[in-house]
């Protein structure tokens, strides 16, 4: 039976400097424990959002339609490469251009995320992990503006989409 290693992340100040580091279980419950985290939006050249279905076994928020690509920074990493790894993991996709929007702070009874959003382009074969995902597809900003508050969204996408459409970028706790 293979061995299954845990996640470890950066654990960072108020500042978003690293002071020690810390297991994904750990960080998870324990807000006090602010780590990084990383979102991609991506958009097809209609501009419709491609949003996926979190996996019913997801810890944290399961079930609930969510941002793009969304994932944590492993110790050491950049938030641009942990950006790239996350497409390429969650949605099977590369594509030639990140686009940096902004970085925030977002802080639940369960976690604090340091946050950088990016956006990409991309109108090729998207292949969900389905350890992941249960599914996924693009959306029409009228019909997702539809779908807020309803309880279809993970509560963290309908706060990345009220600041990517108001183009909000704060950064403190």
């Amino acid at each position: 039976m293979p061995v299954i290693s845990e996640e470890y992340f950066d654990i960072v100040d108020d500042n978003n400097v690293v002071t020690g580091r810390a297991a994904r279980s750990e960080c998870h419950g324990k807000p006090e424990l602010a780590h990084r985290a990383v979102h991609v939006l991506v958009f097809n050249s209609a501009g419709e959002l491609y949003l996926q279905k979190r996996s019913l076994q997801k810890d944290v928020q399961p079930g609930k339609w969510d941002t793009s690509v969304g994932g944590h920074l492993l110790v050491g990493e950049s938030y641009e490469h942990a950006a790239v790894r996350e497409m390429r993991e969650e949605l099977g996709i590369q594509v030639p251009e990140l686009r940096f929007l902004y970085q925030y702070v977002m802080r639940n009874e369960v976690e604090t995320e340091f946050i950088s959003t990016y956006k990409a382009c991309f109108d090729g074969r998207i292949t969900p992990d389905p350890l992941e995902i249960s599914e996924g597809r693009f959306y029409k900003f009228d019909e997702i503006k539809g779908l807020l508050g309803a309880g279809y969204f993970s509560s963290n996408f309908e706060d990345e989409f009220s600041r990517y459409r108001s183009g909000k970028r704060r950064m403190s706790l």
